[in-house]
């Protein structure tokens, strides 16, 4: 199963983080984020995978899952083999009010992978409308 995924992480407590080697520590402030992710080997792998605490810090959205402060409260994914990552990325991107410049995105030329909610009803409904403005079906594990 391939797909594109939304994870939807709530940072209890303004909270500093080394992100990797490149990134260096970074300020997350207290909210809701959403990191877009894909998966076009397993889907399902890869979630279990986020929502585990067993894992070494490979990807920059460990070093953000793996801190004491962070938890995953939801994910938003579809079913599907088209790139559609990167125009999520931009879409919440555009509908937001910061990001973290150059988080999760090594691979394409996106600003930013990770992006800051003030609320989680705001971060849902970003990514709800992306899904319904270009007729996705998705799913939520909340």
């Amino acid at each position: 199963m391939k797909g594109t995924y939304c994870l939807i992480i709530e940072v209890s407590k303004d909270t500093k983080i080394k992100i990797g080697k490149i990134l260096g520590e970074i300020i997350f402030k207290k909210g809701i984020y959403v990191y877009v992710g894909s998966a076009m080997n397993s889907l399902e792998s890869r979630l279990k995978r986020h929502l585990s605490d067993n894992k070494k810090k490979h990807w920059h959205i460990d070093y953000l899952l793996l801190n004491k402060n962070s938890k995953i409260i939801n994910i938003l994914f579809n079913i599907t083999e088209d790139k559609i990552e990167c125009k999520i990325a931009k879409f919440l991107q555009n509908n937001s009010i910061n990001k973290i410049k150059k988080f999760g995105c090594s691979d394409c030329k996106c600003e930013s992978h990770l992006i800051y909610f003030k609320n989680q009803e705001k971060a849902e409904k970003t990514i709800e409308k992306f899904y319904n403005n270009f007729n996705i079906d998705f799913l939520s594990l909340h």
